[in-house]
């Protein structure tokens, strides 16, 4: 896309030796040679077909992607690259292939979780270039689709590669549901896996210290639900050569030299020395790596197998087999005794081979016949050949790459085990890191081998392009059938066609042993002669050129055949295979027999080339992907730009190649606006009279007569250099115009200049004329002054001479008279004083004679009012005993009528004690009277028995004389105890008839005490009716205190000191009934004993009482699920409900179903969670509930405390009196609608559960608005760009609906959810977090578009935002801020950034100005990402400038290692911002004196408590 044509002042971009490419301004056009004044300052003369012309309307950020440049040409994809590089910019589309040029520095706010969110399920290329993106697109095609998909990810050693292939796999990870085994995920196992496959996969080379030398193929595996169910790496093209041969300045794997560094313990055990001893690692004298410890490698490798589950038994074998390779590179061999025989050289190459014999655990005499003979079988015998010297060293390494070999393979299907595969799997995504396209000054064998990789893939890769850009033509309807492909077969059928290619004829070099690598060379100059991507060097004689798509590559043939000998030695085999070390056994399983035994020879390119088929087996069964690493300085620090490396890596990378392509169709496409936007004024007729977009392009092209062009359906296709031919006309256009201007300008800068100086002129002379004039009004005016004063004058000297003369006889008339009456007022004032002490003096002797004779009187009195008083005081004593007296009645009676109440609920329990006192009274004196009337009966038959003893003794021995005496005080005894005996028995029979006595009184005083309790409970109704009255009035006064008044009076005595009953007005409790005063005076025996027969009589009535709660509840429950409405602004149905739970004593119940019942009602109510209405009905009601228990309930105490309850009694007359209190006529009186109870662990579990509805519903009202809105905010973002493209230069809008009306549609939806909150009476507060979470959210998302989609960082963008940002104002004005809070305020980040979008002359202004004063609290992340994506596609004028952008970047970088500063981008906070406490606090308390419960229940007779 050269410059076809040239004129003075286009602007050109041309070669440049030091850096790739530099533009200029063309001076000078002399036929086909341009002068060229560059930007560097110097002066080119090139040829025009060496120009390439430069955009001037390129956006000075570059372009998201590339195919959108104007000029799609090396040098403006270069420039666009550094200008993206420069702002921080990393990431570039071509098409649909990602370039990532690597920062070498730390960017975590590209690649947060918020990041990934963001590109979730987003078309590609809506959002800003990102690895997110390009994972999205695979694994939404995958899923869509069902096809499996593959990434490839390529680029030089230091590029990005493996940083960009984690990113990959951590969105996908994050996509797939991040699967977890052993507790770590797919990714963290994959990426667990790099250390230990770079220790034995990389290698130092000439540009990269740590290269891949291998290919890896990373598959994660998923099910059909889109989920990761395993992952597997496939590991291709192993560079097995570089474990033989290592040319300097290079290394071999890491792993060598991580083991030569080892714990001296394992170096001495595996008989390890200097790195320089072994010949495997000698041959280059690049030992040590700048800032790499390889003992500290060695010891982080270790960690890494032990992550990946190899075990330490197995890891030490590796480390043998590893240490075992060294030792067999350094067996050298001489001639033996024998023809072409040999022998280890010396005792130090016989050291080796005892210790790799005894590190392969295998016999040392095998390995070195292994070595150094081979077995031949013939049909008749087994032939036994030695090896001369030379054979034996390629035995040797033969035997040390299949080694290696084997022992990587093992450890990728180690680390494949520990992982876990998905046999089942339905789709993969694979990822693909593969090393680069190389070209060194000297270029081995390796190099050739990699390159023919990249010539593989870059096929594949240009097939691709080509694929996507016949499916945009055929998208856009263009013919497109003369295009043609651009391929590079020819270069592959000259490395590997076979027979004929190079690795053939390598092939069959190697297997003639006379073979050298001058007669291979030689060969191929014959053979190749006349192809034309093969050349012979001049001055080479075994050097050879080959022309790849990315350039000459001049290869030396010197180690070719060494490099590519592979022998499948047998005697290796059965040599490793017998080993005594399973491990190594392992890697050598047993082969099928072959029947003739013989070694066969084997290429390594031949299985490099078999590998890579196998590559491209798997790519061509997935759909691709592809992500061009580029690596911008080879110093590896950060902001160096270096245009020759970066241009050879886009070259090496395929990018060109993709560009060829699509400059071989349709390089140049623009969008219909655009095109007609930059071109109208080609044409401006045409633009007035065509009616769409697509006419006037067409008819545009024609009267510029353009050939060759296409129109799609979206788009304008222009062919190479059409593009800078229609700028060019522009340009002459522009510059006629400017002519044009130029002159209309100078004229009415003339025509100014000359009104501007006539009206100087006419205004010096009206202001001569004027000066003039004001002179003589001056003097007029002076004369008339002097007049005036002289006038004055002599009036104030006249006045003044009259006004002495007058105040002079004032003066001496008003002394003259002031004398007379001085001497007046002194004769009055004496005369005043003498009748003053007479009378003083008169009233003394009057006041004198008063006192003496008022003394007499009192004296006189006195003594009589005494004698009076002492008759009077014997009265009164005599009075007083009567009326103390009558006093203590009339208190007495006073405090009757107060203590009837409690005398009432005494005699009820008197009664019912002294019926249980009297039964069981009754029972022990029937007992003590069974007792008596036993112990009588014992009594008196002894005394009988006594009696007949004593008369049969006396009867028996009347002889003695002795025993008479005796025999008489015997019965003297008797007789006395007898006599005892009846005393006691008739004082028995007394005390029973006394029990009887009592027993019948106590009886009739109870039955009186009844029939009085019955007359008390009459009045105390009477009573009760009339206090009530005075209780509410009471209570309104003393509201406040209510519960330190109920606590005092529990805490109160009950009885006073008289032994009567206290007439403490009664108060409420905390549930509004009145406490059992029976069970305060009630003994805890008598209340135990009452509680068990009242449980044993009221157990029919309690089932009954459950019964009839269940149905009350669930006619609660079908009242209350119905919208019953609103009360006096309040909600019916938390009202009915709470009202319900305390008449109930649900909140006091230790065990209740009610409140799960309400909780699955309200559960089910918000099934349907679209329905805003019902959801606002429903979260007016939770809330208003939830207020109400929240200023109701307290936690109940375990302990005794004064506020602890008492026990419910259980008593005859305790149940009576609970009865009376609750009754409906008694609720009715409560003191107000909401009081605080002791509430039990299900209430306080209920409110928790109520609690967390509110929330539900609230999270779910807001959620709805704000999806709600996110479409609307979609289509304003999308608005500017669809917009601009149906309005034409003419004014002609071709849309029908105005952008504005997406605003409007947002207001619209504010309106009708604020219109239902208010209609349901939802609180102010709730209302209030509503929208300022919802606005917050409207800050994030424009906020966030504005950052990541360059096309709305525009100043027309800006003032359309700023238009919408009104409106919302508005809304929050008319709203008012009872309902809109700080809504406003959250909006601050979308208002600030718009303002600096749409301010004027932003160039001028100084950082301290944008970051204190415009946009004070934007961070400096999010201002330099603002500024960097600024354009101004209205006016074209510039963005800040680069002082500014330079401070900024200082900033950032200062901040770089504080991963929280880089976040630019905004997050959605979903949280509920209020707690039941806060909610509390914020609502006022509501007076539900005048609410009214359901209609409903009203009506039904259970709850005629809720009139």
């Amino acid at each position: 896309m050269t410059c076809s044509t040239a004129v003075i002042g286009a602007l050109v971009w041309v070669e440049d030796p030091d850096v790739a490419w530099i533009d200029g301004e063309v001076i000078e056009v002399k036929g086909e040679d341009i002068t060229v004044h560059c930007t560097s300052g110097k002066t080119v003369v090139v040829k025009v077909s060496k120009a390439y012309p430069k955009d001037v309307e390129a956006p000075p950020s570059g372009v998201d992607d590339m195919t959108r440049l104007a000029y799609l040409h090396e040098p403006g994809v270069l420039q666009n690259l550094k200008s993206r590089y420069d702002i921080n910019e990393i990431y570039t589309y071509t098409g649909n292939i990602l370039i990532a040029v690597n920062p070498f520095r730390k960017l975590p706010h590209l690649y947060n979780s918020h990041m990934m969110a963001q590109y979730k399920g987003v078309a590609f290329g809506e959002l800003s270039p990102h690895p997110f993106a390009v994972a999205d697109a695979a694994y939404r095609l995958m899923i869509h689709e069902g096809i499996s998909q593959s990434i490839l990810v390529s680029g030089e050693s230091g590029a990005g590669k493996t940083e960009s292939t984690k990113l990959l796999m951590r969105y996908l990870a994050y996509m797939g549901g991040r699967a977890v085994s052993e507790g770590r995920t797919v990714e963290q196992q994959v990426l667990e896996s790099n250390p230990v496959l770079e220790a034995f996969g990389n290698a130092k080379t000439v540009r990269n210290n740590n290269s891949s030398r291998f290919g890896k193929f990373v598959e994660i595996q998923f099910d059909q639900r889109g989920r990761i169910s395993g992952a597997a790496i496939r590991t291709y093209l192993l560079e097995r050569s570089r474990v033989c041969q290592v040319s300097d300045p290079e290394r071999n794997y890491h792993c060598f030299y991580m083991l030569c560094a080892a714990p001296p313990e394992e170096v001495k055990n595996l008989k390890l020395a200097d790195p320089r001893t072994f010949h495997y690692l000698n041959q280059s004298n690049c030992i040590k790596l700048d800032g790499v410890d390889d003992s500290k490698e060695y010891l982080d490798t270790r960690k890494a197998m032990d992550i990946v589950g190899i075990s330490s038994e197995e890891q030490d074998a590796i480390f043998r087999v590893v240490a075992a390779i060294l030792h067999l590179g350094n067996i050298e061999f001489i001639k033996g005794k024998e023809i072409d025989s040999s022998v280890p050289k010396d005792e130090k190459s016989k050291f080796h081979l005892k210790t790799a014999s005894e590190l392969f655990m295998c016999d040392e005499k095998a390995l070195e016949d292994s070595l150094c003979k081979r077995v031949i079988v013939t049909r008749d015998e087994t032939i036994t050949k030695c090896l001369d010297p030379d054979s034996a060293a390629l035995s040797r390494d033969a035997l040390a790459k299949i080694v290696y070999s084997r022992l990587f393979d093992w450890i990728v299907e180690k680390i494949n085990s520990s992982i876990g595969q998905d046999p089942d799997s339905k789709h993969l995504i694979g990822v693909l890191d593969i090393y680069g396209f190389e070209s060194f000054k000297t270029n081995s064998f390796e190099q050739f081998c990699i390159n023919l990789t990249n010539e593989k893939l870059q096929q594949h890769f240009n097939q691709h392009v080509f694929k996507m850009e016949q499916e945009e033509y055929e998208k856009e309807e263009i013919d497109w059938s003369y295009i043609e492909f651009v391929d590079n077969q020819d270069v592959l059928d000259l490395i590997e066609k076979k027979p004929g290619g190079i690795i053939a004829l390598l092939d069959e070099a190697c297997m003639f042993p006379r073979s050298t690598h001058e007669t291979f060379a030689q060969k191929m100059y014959h053979t190749y002669k006349t192809h034309k991507r093969f050349s012979k060097p001049k001055l080479a004689r075994s050097d050879f050129t080959i022309c790849h798509y990315a350039g000459d590559v001049t290869y030396q043939t010197e180690l070719f055949l060494d490099k590519n000998k592979d022998y499948v030695v047998v005697e290796h085999q059965d040599l490793l295979t017998a080993s005594k070390c399973t491990f190594v056994a392992g890697l050598f399983p047993p082969l099928a027999e072959d029947a003739n035994k013989q070694s066969k020879f084997a290429s390594i390119g031949s299985r490099f080339k078999q590998q890579l088929v196998s590559l491209l087996e798997t790519l061509n069964a997935t759909e691709p992907h592809y992500i061009r690493c580029v690596k911008p300085n080879n110093l590896l620090k950060p902001s160096i730009f270096e245009n020759q490396n970066v241009l050879q890596q886009l070259r090496c990378g395929g990018v060109m190649e993709a560009i060829r392509i699509s400059c071989a169709g349709y390089p140049t496409r623009k969008q219909f606006d655009e095109f007609l936007d930059r071109f109208g004024i080609l044409a401006p007729e045409v633009l007035g009279k065509s009616s769409d977009e697509i006419n006037g392009c067409k008819k545009l092209l024609e009267n510029v007569g353009l050939q060759g062009y296409q129109i799609g359906k979206t788009k304008v296709f222009l062919r190479a250099g059409q593009m800078a031919d229609l700028d060019a006309r522009r340009t002459e256009v522009l510059g006629r115009s400017a002519s044009i201007i130029q002159r209309k300008i100078r004229s009415y800068l003339s025509r100014k200049t000359f009104t501007m100086l006539r009206k100087a002129a006419t205004n010096i002379q009206a202001v001569c004329r004027g000066q003039l004039a004001r002179h003589i009004f001056e003097s007029l005016r002076r004369e008339a002054a002097a007049l005036r004063i002289q006038k004055d004058l002599r009036m104030h000297l006249a006045r003044k001479a009259y006004e002495e003369l007058y105040f002079s006889a004032v003066s001496v008339q008003s002394g003259m008279r002031g004398m007379v009456a001085r001497g007046e007022l002194c004769f009055r004032r004496q005369t005043k004083a003498a009748i003053k002490i007479q009378s003083r003096w008169r009233r003394f002797l009057a006041q004198l004679h008063y006192k003496r004779l008022k003394k007499a009187s009192i004296t006189t009195q006195c003594a009589w009012r005494a004698r009076l008083a002492r008759r009077e005081l014997r009265k009164l004593k005599m009075a007083a005993r009567e009326t103390g007296a009558l006093q203590a009645a009339k208190n007495k009676l006073e405090k009757e009528v107060e203590e009837l109440t409690w005398r009432l609920q005494l005699e009820k329990r008197m009664r019912t004690d002294m019926e249980e006192s009297k039964t069981q009274e009754n029972a022990k004196l029937q007992s003590a009277l069974e007792e008596m009337q036993i112990q009588f009966k014992e009594t008196k038959a002894t005394l009988l028995k006594d009696l007949e003893a004593a008369k049969k003794a006396a009867e028996v021995a009347p002889v003695v004389q002795e025993v008479a005496v005796v025999d008489r005080e015997l019965v003297e005894k008797l007789a006395n105890e007898n006599e005892q005996l009846k005393s006691l028995v008739s004082s028995l029979e007394q005390k029973i008839d006394e029990t009887e006595k009592k027993f019948e009184e106590t009886s009739r005083i109870s039955e009186e005490r009844l029939k009085q309790a019955l007359e008390t409970e009459t009045k105390i109704v009477s009573l009760k009716t009339a206090m009530h009255k005075l209780e509410e009035q009471i209570l309104d006064v003393e509201s406040e205190n209510q519960i330190l008044r109920q606590q005092s009076l529990i805490s109160r005595p009950i009885t006073t000191s008289s032994g009567h009953l206290s007439p403490t007005p009664v108060k409420s409790l905390e549930n509004g009934h009145h406490p059992s005063e029976d069970s305060r005076l009630d003994g805890n025996e008598t209340a135990t004993s009452a509680m068990v027969q009242g449980t044993e009589s009221d157990a029919k009535p309690r089932r009954f009482h459950i019964d009839r709660q269940h149905d009350d509840v669930d006619a609660l429950i079908n009242c209350v699920i119905k919208e019953i409405g609103f009360s006096q602004g309040k909600p019916i149905t938390a009202f009915t409900i709470y009202k319900c739970l305390l008449h109930w004593k649900s909140f006091e119940a230790e065990r209740t179903n009610v409140f799960d019942r309400l909780v699955q009602m309200i559960g089910s109510a918000i099934e349907n969670e679209d329905d805003n209405v019902h959801l606002a009905y429903w979260l007016s009601n939770t809330s208003t509930l939830l207020f109400m228990l929240q200023q109701s309930l307290k936690p109940g105490g375990t302990g005794t405390t004064p506020h602890q309850k008492p026990p419910i009694p259980t008593s005859l007359f305790g149940r009576m009196a609970l009865g009376f209190r609750s009754s409906p006529s008694a609720a009715n009186l409560a003191d107000a609608v909401i009081r605080p109870v002791e509430a039990k662990y299900p209430a306080l579990l209920f409110k928790q559960q109520l609690a967390a509805y509110v929330e539900k519903i609230y999270g779910i009202i807001r959620d709805n608005l704000k999806r709600e809105l996110q479409i609307l905010l979609s289509l304003c973002i999308q608005a500017p760009r669809t917009s601009k493209g149906s309005v034409l230069r003419s004014g002609r809008s071709f849309g029908k609906d105005s952008p504005l009306n997406h605003w409007q549609g947002i207001i619209e939806s504010l309106n009708v959810l604020l219109r239902t909150l208010k209609e349901n009476f939802v609180s102010p507060v709730l209302i209030q977090k509503i929208f300022t979470q919802t606005f917050s959210c409207i800050n994030v998302q424009l906020f966030n578009s504005l950052l990541l989609r360059r096309e709305c960082c525009t100043f027309s963008n800006g003032e359309y935002v700023k238009a919408g940002l009104a409106e919302l104002e508005l809304w929050c004005a008319q709203a008012k801020e009872e309902y809109s809070g700080a809504s406003w305020d959250e909006l601050k980040h979308i208002r600030q950034a718009v303002g600096f979008l749409v301010i004027h002359q932003k160039y001028r202004i100084s950082f301290d100005e944008i970051a204190n004063d415009l946009c004070p609290i934007l961070s400096v992340q999010q201002l330099y990402r603002i500024c960097t994506l600024y354009w101004d596609d209205s006016y074209n004028t510039k963005s800040v400038s680069q002082d500014v952008i330079s401070s900024m970047r200082v900033l950032m970088t200062e901040d770089s290692n504080n991963a929280d500063s880089s976040v630019f981008l905004l997050d959605d906070d979903s949280s509920v911002p209020f707690s039941v406490e806060d909610l509390s606090s914020a609502m006022q308390e509501k007076d539900f004196a005048e609410v009214k419960a359901a209609e409903e229940l009203v009506e039904n007779p259970a709850f005629s408590f809720l009139q």
